[in-house]
């Protein structure tokens, strides 16, 4: 009884450790968002990604690559989080650059109108002084 009281509490610790990595690796953003992108193995380069985000006028924050474990073809799953809370003009741009874009998850439309909002109050009294 004792041996696995000590597991679970080693579980905890370590599941506790895993989330504080993660954690640190991938820390909260709220201007940002997260594409998922497949392609061909020969056609992956970090810095084609890289530039397609930054032509969207993003940054490029976390890079994951994947192999796709569904598919028999071998291609490569990257996903990305920039610096934008809309991901639509990156998925563009990475579409250009001829990814193939399987995922997208932004805030743009969370919150939207409280964050205009308090925009506007912060321009109005900036303007004010």
């Amino acid at each position: 009884m004792l041996r696995k009281d000590s597991t679970s509490v080693q579980n905890l610790a370590f599941a506790a450790g895993a989330e504080a990595t993660l954690e640190r690796l991938f820390p909260k953003m709220e201007e940002s968002s997260t594409l998922v992108l497949t392609c061909r193995r020969g056609d992956y380069s970090a810095s084609r990604i890289a530039r397609a985000v930054e032509d969207a006028d993003a940054h490029l924050l976390n890079l994951n690559v994947t192999a796709d474990s569904e598919r028999s073809d071998s291609r490569i799953v990257a996903e990305l989080r920039i610096s934008h809370r809309d991901p639509e003009a990156a998925a563009r741009s990475l579409e250009r650059y001829g990814f193939e874009i399987i995922g997208l998850e932004g805030s743009a439309y969370a919150d939207d109108d409280s964050l205009m909002r308090s925009r506007y109050d912060e321009l109005m009294r900036y303007l004010q002084i």
